[in-house]
Formats: structure tokens, C-alpha cells, sequence
């Protein structure tokens, strides 16, 4: 070949690439150009594994794309992903070198067309709701008189001021136990949860309650959020001992509102509700003493019109038999009238002895005290007037019984008179009426005389 030729050489180096080294080489150039998208697309074949890691692919009309995310990721996300779920992810592009396949590895999800809180709250109560959580015969009743009553809320605020000026004007010697928490923000569930806990333990490791009041002011739903997390919602329900919800104002609603057994509009409307008024109360204890006094009243006229009843029905000729029995009937009404008076009065301490010991706190010693001197003048001035009554009617009894006496036959025939009788016992009035030689009976004061007639003397002869 002439020094002068060129040579032309048109075929091009080739570089081979293993599979593994043009992966990579793809990952580091999808990594560097993609490392921040934002993809919107709908949820498909959504799968979590037992490691808590998500997979799923998003997809439109035209493309799908696989989806990763970790668990260290998912963790913060406030809604569970679903199929169908329209939504925008954003994450970074890079491959999966062991299949050859680009995903999108996702950090942060977003529902489109609802705020992700709102979504997770709906979802939250459609599954507890599901479980039965709701459900009214779940609801415990309030006590009556709760003696010491358990606040979970912020020590800082206008809420607990409140809340203690409305317990304190209703009753000045309520026991209340303040237990401090956050009511907002990342670890306030957890503090509250801790709360619930602690007034179920014993002392010295709790404080026992009689009622809980769950309380904070109103807020946007990102800081009422705390009382939608489930392990809140779940340690609300599973409470041994009635809890108010009173988060927010009037219009706002959690889902603990859903599963305590009472909603309360409002921490001050919780106060209001959670314990009657000290009138209230007296005006129910008046009520009781004034039914117990009617009852008492009605009992003691009806059975002194039986008394009276059963002393005029048998008339003077049975009165010493009358009188014997009204005796013994006193002391029956008696007993009765006792255990009668204990029966009613052990009623209605049964009905009032809840409150009992609550009522140990005011002092109304002194009215049951009247209550009680009261009842003993009443049952003594009955006794006396009862003893009354059976004087006058024995003094009424004296002269009738002296003058049957002095009629009787016995007193006759002291004064020397005779009754005598036939054969067949009949009383002779009539000489005629017996022959001679027949047996008859004379009746004397003292003894009788058997005898035979000798003679008959007519009347109309002497």
C-alpha cells in the first residue's frame, strides 16, 4: 500500500455490557434523572408484607407502573391505601436489578380529591364501626354521685379553668384528679392512653376514678387529630370506667366521640353534665322524706279505721271479747307498724345508699337527725293515743259490765230465789204444768236440790 493511502476503517469499537453492569448503568441514570417525581395514578393489586413493607402499581388508561414503599416510610402516612384509590405519589425512579424492572419507590402518598386526615378518618370509623365500637349497648351509664371524677387534658388553657370554676359552683367538695397531657401533636395519644391507665390502677400505682372527662378545646382537624388515633380510640373503649368526650366545639367531631360513653358539646357542657347540682339533690332528698311521710300517714289512718271498725261492728253483748282482741290486735299493729316502718325506711335507704357515701361530705346529720325525732314523736304520740282510746272505751265498759251483773240470774238468786226445772230440764213457771210424784230440779244460789212432788197447789186455789 502507497505511504501516501489512507486507510479508512468504518467498523466501531464494541463494548459489551454484562446485564448486571447495563442495569446498574440504567438504575444510576434513571436515579440521577428521576431522583423527585410526582406520579398520579390509581391504587392496583395493593399488597402489604408480613415485613410491612407496600407494594402496589399505579396506573392509568394507557400505563402502569410498579410502586415500592418501605416501612419506614408508611409509618407516618395517616391513611391506608386501597384499591381504586385515586392518588400522587412522589418518590424517586430506580430499578429492581434482580427482575430488570423500573419501579417507583415512594416516600410520601396523597390521596387526590380528599385531604389524606379526612380520608384515614373515615376509614378508621368505618372499621371500628364494623367491630361493634358504636354501639349504644356498649355505653356505660354515669354515676349518679361520682365522688372523685379523673380530667385528661392540658394543664395550660382555658378549658380546665373552666371546667373547675362549673364543678366547683355545682358542688364545692368534689375530689377532682387533673392528670396533665398533650392534647396535640406527635406522642399526645400515647400520654393519653398512659392517663386512661393510670386512673384504672389501684393507689399508690393509679388513682381510681369514678368517672373520666377526655377534654381539649376546639381546633382545625390536624389538631384534634390526636383523638382519632386508634390506640386512643381502642383504650376509650376497652375502659372499665364511663368516659366523657368533650373535645372541640358543638360542630366538632372525633371519632373518640364515637366510642366514649358520653359526648359532651363542649368541656364546659361535660361539666355541667357529669354531676347534678347540690339543689337538685336536696330537692330529691325532700321529695323522698315527704313520700315516706305520706306513705307512713296513709298506713296509720287505714289501719285506725280498721281498729275503729272492728270495735263498733260486734256490739256491747261481745264487748268484753271485743275489748280482749283490740288488746291483742294493738300489739300485732304494733309489730306491724314496726316492721312495716323498717321495711319502708330499709327501701328506701337501698335506693339512696349509692350516693351514700357521697352525701357523707355535706352536712345533713342534722335533718336526718330531725327526720328521725321526728317519726319517734309521731309513732309515740300514736302509741299514747291508741292507750287513750282503749281507757275510754274500758271506762265506758265498767258500768255496762256492773249493770249486766246486777241483772244476771245468779244475782237473783242470791236474794233467795229458785229456778226449777222438769224431768227433761225445762223451766217450770207453771205449777199445773207437773204432776204428782214426778222428779224435779231445784237451782239455788249455791247447789240443787232434787226432790219429788207430793202435792200440787193450783193457783187459782191459793
Amino acid at each position: 500500500m502507497p505511504e501516501n493511502q489512507i486507510q479508512l476503517n468504518f467498523d466501531s469499537e464494541r463494548h459489551i455490557y454484562k446485564v448486571s453492569e447495563l442495569s446498574r448503568r440504567i438504575r444510576e441514570r434513571l436515579e440521577s434523572e428521576f431522583a423527585n417525581v410526582w406520579v398520579e395514578g390509581e391504587v392496583s393489586n395493593f399488597r402489604r408484607a408480613p415485613s410491612g413493607h407496600l407494594y402496589f402499581t399505579l396506573k392509568d388508561a394507557a400505563a402502569q407502573v410498579r410502586c415500592v414503599c418501605f416501612k419506614q416510610h408508611s409509618r407516618y402516612w395517616k391513611f391506608q391505601p386501597e384499591d381504586g384509590l385515586q392518588v400522587i405519589a412522589r418518590g424517586r425512579i430506580s430499578v429492581y436489578e434482580a427482575r430488570g424492572e423500573y419501579q417507583l419507590y415512594v416516600e410520601l402518598l396523597e390521596p387526590q380529591g380528599v385531604g389524606a386526615l379526612q380520608l384515614a378518618f373515615e376509614q378508621l370509623k368505618q372499621r371500628l364501626a364494623a367491630e361493634g365500637l358504636f354501639d349504644p349497648s356498649r355505653k356505660k351509664p354515669l354515676p349518679k354521685l361520682p365522688r372523685r371524677i379523673g380530667i385528661i387534658t392540658s394543664p395550660r388553657g382555658a378549658v380546665i379553668q373552666d371546667m373547675i370554676r362549673i364543678l366547683e359552683r355545682r358542688h364545692k367538695n368534689l375530689h377532682l384528679i387533673l392528670y396533665p397531657v398533650r392534647v396535640q401533636g406527635e406522642g399526645a395519644a400515647e400520654e393519653m392512653v398512659e392517663a386512661l391507665r393510670f386512673f384504672h390502677q389501684p393507689a399508690p400505682r393509679g388513682m381510681p376514678v369514678d368517672v373520666i372527662i377526655l377534654a381539649r378545646g376546639g381546633g382545625s382537624l390536624e389538631d384534634l387529630w390526636a383523638f382519632n388515633e386508634e390506640k386512643l380510640v381502642r383504650a376509650i373503649a376497652s375502659s372499665t370506667i364511663p368516659v366523657i368526650s368533650a373535645v372541640g366545639h358543638e360542630t366538632d367531631f372525633t371519632i373518640a366521640d364515637f366510642v366514649a360513653d358520653l359526648r359532651a358539646p363542649t368541656p364546659s357542657a361535660a361539666a355541667e353534665l357529669v354531676i347534678e347540682t347540690q339543689e337538685q339533690l336536696e330537692q330529691q332528698i325532700a321529695g323522698a322524706e315527704e313520700a315516706l311521710r305520706c306513705e307512713m300517714r296513709y298506713h296509720l289512718l287505714q289501719w285506725r279505721q280498721e281498729l275503729t271498725e272492728r270495735m263498733t261492728h260486734h256490739g256491747f253483748q261481745n264487748l268484753r271479747t271485743v275489748v280482749a282482741q283490740m288488746a291483742q290486735r294493738h300489739d300485732e299493729l304494733g309489730v306491724r307498724l314496726a316492721d312495716a316502718s323498717r321495711l319502708i325506711l330499709l327501701l328506701k335507704r337501698r335506693r339512696w345508699e349509692a350516693p351514700e357515701g357521697f352525701l357523707q361530705h355535706f352536712d345533713l346529720r342534722g335533718r336526718q337527725e330531725r327526720a328521725r325525732l321526728r317519726w319517734n314523736r309521731e309513732n309515740t304520740a300514736l302509741g299514747n293515743a291508741f292507750h287513750l282510746l282503749l281507757l275510754g272505751k274500758g271506762g265506758r265498759l265498767n258500768p255496762v259490765a256492773a249493770k249486766l251483773e246486777n241483772l244476771s240470774p245468779r244475782r237473783v238468786l242470791e236474794r233467795g230465789y229458785a229456778i226449777v226445772f222438769d224431768e227433761q230440764g225445762n223451766i217450770l213457771r207453771d205449777a199445773g204444768k207437773v204432776s204428782v210424784g214426778k222428779r224435779i230440779d231445784t237451782q239455788l244460789s249455791h247447789g240443787r236440790i232434787s226432790a219429788r212432788v207430793e202435792k200440787v197447789v193450783p193457783e187459782e186455789e191459793r
